[in-house]
């Protein structure tokens, strides 16, 4: 038999799965994750020994799986044992590596390397970046930690003038170093794998193949999507878990493997030479450098690309650049604090040592990725998971200073450029507590860490404006307008693509919608106007009497044996409804830190300094993170001597004559009893945002506001006082 040409052409396909979880997810997400995604995809495997992959698993599943499913990681080595699976690298917690410190870089990644030597028997050569956020300096450290090879998104090659028939194998790049092989993953293959029918890829690739057969083609996206991204489980899998599209597929690419070679990234690269020199700016994949953008600009990038992509402007869109990803450290002055955090832990647990017994692992932890970001697959929003982020770096500092204090009771402050902003933050530190001040803004406390418990209670997001905020806005409406559904299957049945499909856990998310003013942070100081509603407060829908909220306060600091007192003090104006002039008003906040305890005593005094009478309501704010979301029965809210209409910590309500309360969560063993001098009328809301995610958009909680209210009436100078305390301890 003769064989044509065209018989004799052939190609090489590199897929490569990544598999995550972030550190802090709850257990059960691992476990429903396991079971729809990782665990079948290893059955199918199994069932299909002509194909041949990568894998990824980071160290935080390989954790879990470690002590939830070991007999899973021994299935894994035995397919690695016979060579159809590579294991592949990374940063061990799957950290943004441009975004921490350059040793840890490399501890990252050699931590990584071990624990797969151990488990499956092989080192790996080539890693997974996270999130494929690549800067020119990376080669640098990659080589240094062993690695030869990585994957980033096709856009960074063509960003520089590559196109797709480029970008059919690896190129090499450096700095001042040995080279790094980066292959290009495609996007047409992550965004028609497994959308669109296993056999349009087959056809795909008979189109790419060369009589050479030295071209591959890549994929390299995330595992879960096979199973667990919305409605991907019976159509991934199928009925019976194993004649969904994934064994189809296999089943094709078993049966064209004459000529189509499914070949580990790993095995390639030592077998192919690089297709030239490249050199990749800043950059990560498209959607992630369009949600780095301010919301407005963020939002008109994404029409801009939809428009593009229906014209097939390709052209064009290879030039489209969004942000730069460390523009986050900008959009959310929460996701800056953390990574300030961070940087401040990592220099105090190395100053200590740099060892596992002053914190090493918990810093390593603490620098996960997954609430560095925002976007459409999770980012800081997660509560749980920030809250995790920061129990990981206070047990960290914990662990740096019994070295560098010892057990006696210490404190100290220092005044620093925290936020590297310019502008000065207040640090209070002690074996009890943390506190974070912000005289230039309201004199506010944007961080409490409570050292015990390990837990920072002022963890709270910002309800601001996202760029996808528009689009939900302009869905509600034309759903409303029609009266449809959420369109979340296609009419071929299909699951749809999270990146263009658009789903909502509730009708009417954009009423839900409210934009914040200024930071969650606490001791926020107001004067309001009398008859505000709560709805109203809690809606961002009123007024300022005064001009005391996130404006600048003066700071004074004295530190005796007793402890450190805080005195913030500003002068400022109320408004007066009718009146020409405002009255000058003088506000002093006097936080006391006792030396020892955890405890902390807020003082505040108000003095009219004006010639007529002063009328209004003061209220001071404290927005707390207990991980009290969905009405958790862990956490709690109590009134004492009163019986709330719901103890639950994300409940709602209006509570008259509040003198001692408590908020805690059993589980953090975390309790909070808030004693005021004073009676005071309690207002306490959910702080929820709508956010989107691959499971479409919803509320999520972010924590609850606590807000203590005293009518004022204060004749020309009069003055007024209240002290609040609030006493930590281990909840019953």
């Amino acid at each position: 038999m003769t064989t044509t040409p065209e018989q004799q052409k052939s190609i090489h396909i590199g897929l490569l799965l990544h598999n995550h979880q972030p550190v802090g997810n709850f257990p059960w997400v691992f476990q429903q994750v396991f079971e729809e995604s990782y665990l079948p995809m290893i059955e199918a495997l199994e069932r299909h020994p002509g194909v041949r992959l990568s894998l990824h698993y980071t160290g935080s599943l390989l954790d879990w799986l470690e002590e939830a499913h070991p007999e899973f990681l021994r299935r894994v080595a035995r397919l690695v044992a016979r060579k159809q699976v590579e294991i592949v690298g990374g940063g061990y917690y799957e950290p943004i590596l441009p975004s921490i410190p350059d040793n840890d870089k490399v501890t990252q990644i050699r931590r990584l390397t071990e624990r797969v030597e151990a488990n499956f028997g092989t080192r790996p050569t080539g890693m997974w970046l996270a999130e494929r956020v690549w800067e020119p300096s990376l080669p640098r450290y990659l080589t240094e930690a062993g690695i030869q090879w990585t994957i980033l998104d096709d856009i960074h090659f063509k960003n520089v003038g590559l196109e797709d028939k480029d970008l059919y194998g690896y190129y090499a790049t450096e700095d001042q170093t040995d080279i790094l092989k980066v292959y290009a993953t495609s996007q047409s293959l992550r965004y028609t794998i497994p959308w669109r029918p296993p056999h349009e890829t087959i056809d795909t690739l008979k189109k790419l193949a060369t009589t050479a057969g030295n071209r591959i083609v890549v994929m390299g996206d995330d595992g879960e999507k096979f199973g667990s991204w919305p409605e991907t489980r019976p159509y991934c899998w199928g009925p019976d878990g194993r004649s969904g599209w994934v064994d189809q597929f296999f089943t094709l690419l078993e049966e064209n493997s004459d000529w189509l070679h499914t070949t580990p990234l790993g095995e390639y690269a030592t077998q192919h030479p690089a297709l030239g020199r490249v050199y990749i700016p800043t950059s990560s994949y498209i959607e992630m450098t369009e949600w780095a953008l301010p919301p407005q600009r963020s939002y008109q990038f994404s029409q801009l690309l939809h428009q593009l992509e229906s014209e097939h402007r390709n052209d064009i869109i290879q030039f489209m650049r969004g942000g730069f990803w460390r523009s986050f450290l900008v959009r959310y002055p929460e996701i800056n604090n953390q990574h300030k955090k961070m940087l401040r832990v990592h220099d105090a647990v190395y100053a200590a040592g740099g060892s596992e017994e002053v914190g090493l692992t918990h810093l390593l932890k603490a620098q996960a990725n997954d609430t560095y970001w925002h976007g459409l697959f999770g980012g800081i929003y997660m509560a749980h998971v920030r809250s995790a982020i920061y129990h990981h770096l206070i047990k960290a500092e914990n662990a740096a200073d019994r070295i560098r204090h010892g057990a006696d009771p210490w404190q100290h402050y220092e005044f620093t450029d925290f936020e590297r902003n310019t502008l000065q933050q207040l640090i209070i530190e002690s074996d009890q507590q943390n506190l974070y001040l912000d005289p230039q803004h309201g004199g506010s406390l944007f961080e409490w860490d409570l050292r015990r418990s390990a837990h920072n209670m002022l963890g709270v997001m910002t309800r601001q404006e996202e760029s996808y905020h528009q689009t939900l806005r302009t869905y509600e409406q034309e759903r409303r307008r029609h009266a449809t559904t959420d369109q979340q299957i296609a009419a071929s049945g299909d699951p749809g693509n999270p990146h263009s499909t658009i789903r909502t856990k509730e009708a009417d998310l954009d009423q839900h919608l409210v934009l914040d003013r200024y930071r969650r942070s606490s001791l926020v100081d107001h004067f309001l106007s009398a008859g505000l509603p709560l709805s109203s407060y809690a809606q961002v829908r009123y007024a300022e009497q005064g001009n005391f909220a996130n404006e600048p306060y003066q700071a004074h600091v004295t530190q005796d044996e007793t402890g450190i007192t805080v005195v913030l003090n500003r002068e400022g104006v109320i408004k007066r409804p009718g009146a020409l002039s405002p009255l000058p008003v003088t506000l002093n906040k006097t936080i006391f830190v006792p030396r020892g305890e955890e405890k902390l005593v807020i003082r505040y005094q108000i003095t009219n300094q004006g010639q007529a009478r002063l009328q209004s309501t003061f209220a001071t704010e404290l927005n707390i993170n207990l991980l009290g979301g969905g009405g958790n029965p862990q956490a709690y809210c109590t009134v004492d001597g009163q019986q709330l209409d719901s103890h639950s910590f994300d409940s709602t309500g209006e509570t008259f004559n509040v003198s001692s309360m408590h908020i805690g969560n059993n589980w953090l063993q975390q309790d909070l009893h808030i004693v005021l001098s004073q009676p005071a009328t309690l207002w306490r809301f959910s702080i929820d945002t709508v956010t989107g995610s691959e499971a479409g958009f919803e509320r999520t909680h972010q924590g609850s506001n606590f807000t203590f209210l005293w009518p004022l009436t204060l004749d020309s100078g009069e003055s007024w006082n209240v002290e609040i305390t609030a006493l930590g301890r281990q909840s019953q």
